[in-house]
């Protein structure tokens, strides 16, 4: 017999061993929720393809909305139904609060100290508590309101120019642009700086964030670093850290300026007189989180890695998600040319086309632009598979077992598309589907879960609730908008790219038409 022909036997033994053995485990743990049968050592890595949310839709029409897979050595459990949704992420909340570890987050986030990819427990909860009450409370999210007004205006007087010239433009770049401005103005305190390409190491984070690490699902493979991800890590950590010691160094020494010279001193250098995020967390240096609870023996001191994770958190979070449900929504509008009639007719109705839409008086009487959005957030969720959640214990959810440190994956892009819960024009865009309905975006109706629900839910939901309608809004108010010369609204391409927010594969690219009268 030839070495090859020993070989493949040999390997077929080594298979068939492998279903043997996992015959018996399963048996022996058939409380498991169904799924399908895995391979050795992979397990169902290989049924994701390039777009796991879907991949995942079709696996769990054949298993059921919570449905057992094994990714590498790690159990994992993808729910896929807004019932299952809500046993998870209420019922049982307190158990699948936490989060796995990934490489990534241990490189790139200073060993996981931001808030988004931290683990369940007291120092999760005192970041949040900041987070929340220093950027992301409604006080806050009012303070903004002038700078998105001067924001969006510079984007609105760009297409206004753009149109008079008869251009296409690109309003994915655009849009994305804008929503850069924003996050080093509302997280940074300062306009956007040369020194540093904000925008290409954010670009390349999220990549990695997104990237398929072997290591993160066969751990014993770490070490070996097969697909150069570690190094990858390694580089973009280093460049991270670069800018994030820049912004920092700019506010101390700003602070330090401020405070030698007197009082009636105008305004010097990028950053502004009055403290924003940065200047609070570097106020906090050296100090408990948690001067108040009593109930913790140790106190969480935060530190400068604390303050460069929690940043890069703030700023991930808000460059890149508003500005992709605004490309997704107002592409949905130029293929719906009745949709994008409706709410232009709504937005005359209100406001006229004498001015401008403001935030205060106007936003509240638009019922079909919130109804446009969350249709939009309903089709194409920002993160369609959310971040995974983690079982903090080993406990049992509609009769099945659920092991300790299982993976949770909750399909929102799947619930949102479920025909049982949105009837059977579920793909559809169809925004008067919410017409006298109470179903909303914030986190208590599991069949619109865009931001998440229960203890994990996206603390900056209103945040980016009040961004993307506002600037949808202005778009659809000030302009009328035509596609490239032969492309009809049914052509659009709509194409998705998976990463961790669910981008359009290819640019919306469109010619404006001003319409106001002012």
């Amino acid at each position: 017999m030839s070495p090859s022909s020993t070989i493949a036997i040999f390997l077929v033994f080594l298979t068939c061993l492998w279903f043997l053995i996992k015959s018996l485990i399963t048996s022996s743990s058939s409380k498991l929720p169904p799924g399908p049968w895995s391979l050795p050592i992979i397990g169902h890595l290989h049924m994701l393809g390039n777009l796991p949310h879907r991949s995942l839709q079709d696996l769990a029409k054949k298993y059921g909305p919570i449905m057992s897979l094994r990714l590498g050595s790690i159990p994992t459990i993808v729910v896929s139904s807004p019932k299952a949704a809500k046993l998870f992420l209420k019922t049982h909340d307190a158990n699948f609060a936490s989060r796995p570890r990934y490489q990534a987050s241990e490189y790139m986030y200073y060993g996981s100290k931001g808030m988004g990819l931290a683990e369940y427990g007291p120092y999760w909860r005192h970041t949040r508590k900041l987070c929340t009450l220093q950027l992301l409370c409604p006080s806050k999210v009012e303070a903004f309101a002038p700078l998105r007004r001067e924001e969006i205006g510079l984007l609105l007087q760009a297409l206004k120019k753009a149109g008079e010239e008869g251009q296409v433009v690109d309003l994915s770049e655009m849009i994305y642009e804008m929503n850069e401005d924003i996050t080093y103005r509302m997280v940074l305190g300062c306009k956007r700086d040369d020194r540093f390409d904000l925008k290409g190491i954010i670009h390349e984070t999220v990549l990695a964030l997104a990237a398929f690490n072997l290591a993160d699902v066969l751990p014993s493979l770490g070490a070996i670093d097969i697909q150069g991800i570690t190094r990858r890590f390694k580089r973009n950590s280093k460049k991270i850290d670069q800018l994030l010691e820049t912004i920092i160094q700019d506010h101390e020494q700003a602070r330090a300026a401020k405070n030698t010279r007197s009082t009636t001193t105008g305004q010097q250098g990028h950053y502004h007189e009055e403290a924003d995020f940065v200047d609070v967390l570097l106020s906090l240096i050296n100090k408990p989180l948690n001067p108040n609870d009593h109930n913790e023996k140790v106190p969480l001191i935060l530190d400068r890695e604390n303050v460069k994770a929690i940043l890069l958190d703030m700023i991930i979070a808000a460059y890149e998600t508003s500005a992709t449900t605004v490309v997704w929504t107002l592409a949905e509008l130029l293929r719906q040319p009745r949709v994008m009639k409706n709410l232009q007719q709504e937005l005359e109705s209100v406001i006229g086309k004498d001015r401008m839409v403001d935030e205060f008086t106007d936003m509240r009487k638009l019922a079909y632009l919130n109804m446009v959005v969350n249709e939009s957030m309903r089709l194409h969720p920002i993160a369609p598979l959310l971040f995974p959640h983690e079982s903090i214990n080993d406990t049992t959810v509609d009769g099945y077992n659920i092991p300790k440190k299982s993976r949770i994956i909750v399909n929102v892009w799947s619930i949102g598309r479920d025909p049982t819960a949105w009837s059977e024009n579920a793909e559809e865009f169809y925004p008067e589907r919410f017409m006298n309905s109470n179903v909303d975006l914030l986190g208590h109706d599991f069949q619109l879960i865009p931001f998440g629900s229960g203890r994990r839910a996206c603390p900056g939901l209103q945040l980016g609730l009040i961004t993307v309608r506002l600037v949808v809004a202005h778009l659809v108010h000030c302009f009328d908008w035509e596609l490239p010369t032969g492309l009809q609204p049914q052509d659009l391409d709509m194409s998705e790219k998976f990463s961790i927010s669910m981008m359009k594969a290819n640019h919306l690219l469109a010619k404006p038409t001003y319409r106001l009268h002012m």
